[in-house]
């Protein structure tokens, strides 16, 4: 089935395209042109509206009451559907720090769900994030001790054969024994390795980027902190134009100040917004899990039993909207931090190009987030 879809305004990798339409079939884009090129009937008039692309969400945990370490087709539907109507219409679904036996059975559950085609109307799982077990002792936040084990090629290979190739994205840190082979390794399957939970000095986050790391998780978060002589890996991240760096830009992880310098550090094309949501995103105070770990939501802040802070509980349309609002960017720039940019990271096609799905968000006249289309389906905020 053939629908067109036409706007004020697009937001392209290139920039804004005026008076666009789209032309969508089974949920594909097959033609981006302009009213002026377009001879045919309208199916879907957004005339005032801007279109920009779905939100691409490569570090989340869970939301509206489920972790998708639960890796059960119920859960990750509730959670599916949760993020779309937040305009989030691909994810990776992100592991933390548990038990071998409890990580191979999300690996291979989140596996099998991705055989599956997607809901409609739901955000669609394009991979996984395994954030642990490879961090460090010394900066390893939220995730449990007992389960951290030293970065190893065998247990990586094992990990992406329960994931059924599906793994995406590893986060690690690269000055530990046998980081760097790892990091190595991850790069010839295709899987992109990000450094964090990490207390690396300069030379060994250049390392770890010299071994085939290309992003830094939670820039400023579990990190060492920087030193006019020591840098550190926060100076490396911050200063190399060839490395990406993502951000949870919640307000409670990172001050306005800071994400401010991260922005002008990282610039329109190499940041990176996330959310590093939890399964409490979307629900009331009370007592949550990660994982394997109990968290406590009050007044939008989680924190685990010993009060140390645990993820956020925002989705990627506040992170938007909230980088807007702390450095005045405009919509283009935003938008392409929560979509363009955490695809090319991956080495995915640029969104709203032919042969892409129909994924967008949709901005009323006054620059607030209106709904999404999914797949070319439409979804009220």
């Amino acid at each position: 089935m053939s629908v067109t879809v036409a706007a004020g305004q697009l937001v392209t990798i290139d920039g804004l395209l005026h008076e666009p339409v789209i032309t969508v079939e089974d949920g594909i884009i097959t033609a981006v042109e302009t009213r002026a090129s377009h001879a045919r009937a309208v199916t879907q008039e957004l005339a005032r509206c801007t279109l920009a692309p779905g939100y691409f969400d490569i570090h989340m945990h869970g939301a509206s009451g489920h972790d998708v370490m639960e890796a059960e087709p119920s859960a990750l539907d509730i959670v599916s559907g949760y993020l779309a109507r937040a305009g989030v219409t691909e994810y990776l679904a992100t592991t933390v720090t548990a038990s071998l036996d409890v990580t191979f059975r999300a690996l291979e559950g989140i596996a099998r769900y991705m055989r599956r085609a997607p809901e409609p109307g739901a955000a669609r799982i394009a991979g996984i994030h395994i954030e642990g077990p490879f961090v460090s002792h010394a900066k390893k936040g939220m995730h449990p001790a007992e389960y951290i084990v030293p970065p190893s090629v065998k247990l990586l290979d094992r990990f992406w054969e329960a994931s059924e190739g599906n793994i995406r994205l590893m986060t690690i840190a690269p000055e530990l024994p046998e980081a760097l082979e790892t990091i190595a390794r991850a790069s010839e399957l295709g899987i992109r390795a990000s450094i964090g939970h990490s207390n690396a000095t300069k030379a060994q986050a250049v390392a770890g980027l010299e071994a085939g790391a290309t992003t830094a998780t939670h820039t400023f978060n579990a990190m060492r902190p920087l030193d006019h002589r020591e840098p550190g890996i926060l100076g490396v991240v911050l200063d190399r134009e060839d490395v990406y760096a993502d951000l949870i830009c919640d307000g409670e992880h990172v001050s306005p100040e800071a994400v401010r310098l991260w922005f002008k550090a990282k610039g329109p094309k190499m940041g990176i917004l996330i959310t590093d949501s939890l399964e409490a995103t979307g629900m009331p105070d009370g007592v949550y899990k990660l994982g394997e770990t109990t968290v406590h939501l009050r007044g939008g802040r989680c924190t685990t039993d010993a009060g140390v802070l645990a993820g956020s509980v925002i989705t990627l349309d506040h992170a938007v909207a909230n980088l807007r609002r702390f450095t005045g960017t405009d919509i283009s720039t935003a938008v392409r931090m929560a979509s363009a940019n955490p695809m090319r990271m991956l080495g995915l096609p640029d969104p709203v190009t032919v042969g892409q799905p129909a994924n967008f968000n949709i901005f009323d006249a006054h620059g607030r987030r209106s709904g999404a289309i999914v797949r070319g389906r439409l979804l009220e905020a």
